[in-house]
């Protein structure tokens, strides 16, 4: 069975059908993960077959999911920092290893930190996301935001330290920064939750927003 979510008149819907009512395209993302596209032309739903949905289950839904994938994120981006730490631990250039480099030392402290940003803008968000309301809103808009914005970086820096065995398919840096880049863009991408996350913000209630515990 397919389970279909929709848009009515009267707000969001789910319904499902058999597979052979929809035609299914198979794709995939930039990791080569499957994201088929399901296409539905001309289906007549009966009346009883579709259930609504409260609006409220789906925006919690669409937290949970935008959170999901940040913590992803988090994790692609702590292999990036494992891998990078160890070539350029294990590498020598001019008789010494990559990492005694000063310029490659200042690459892989920005490579952990936005590593750690990513970390700790998920955590910060799993908690409050179980309580909801604006609190959990505004905690996992910005934890999508971070990392989203902080999985180009990580990829940049991580192939740059690597060279260009990084990009090869030898390499297992590519099955992490793929990801970064394809789970970047799912579920909202930074721009999609930085206006989320700034919306409900007024120069009167920014500051509690940032200060207050959850």
């Amino acid at each position: 069975m397919v389970v279909v979510l929709a848009t009515a008149p009267s707000g969001p819907v789910l319904f499902t059908l058999p597979p052979d009512q929809a035609v299914l395209t198979p794709g995939g993302n930039l990791a080569e993960e499957p994201r088929d596209d399901l296409h539905l032309v001309a289906l007549e739903i009966p009346a009883p077959q579709v259930r609504r949905i409260a609006p409220e289950l789906l925006e919690e839904a669409r937290l949970r999911a935008a959170l999901a994938r940040s913590a992803l994120i988090a994790g692609a981006a702590e292999r990036c920092v494992d891998l990078t730490v160890a070539h350029t631990t294990a590498r020598t250039q001019f008789g010494r290893p990559l990492s005694r480099f000063q310029a490659v030392k200042q690459e892989e402290a920005r490579l952990i930190e936005e590593a750690a940003l990513v970390r700790a803008a998920v955590r910060a968000a799993a908690a409050p996301l179980d309580t909801g309301g604006p609190v959990a809103r505004l905690a996992v808009a910005a934890a999508k935001t971070q990392a989203s914005a902080s999985a180009a970086e990580i990829a940049r820096i991580a192939h740059q330290l690597h060279g260009a065995i990084g990009i090869t398919r030898l390499s297992p840096l590519h099955l992490a920064t793929t990801r970064l880049w394809s789970w970047r863009d799912e579920d909202g991408d930074e721009t999609y939750w930085a206006l989320r996350l700034a919306q409900p913000l007024t120069a009167t209630t920014l500051w509690p927003a940032l200060t207050t515990a959850p």
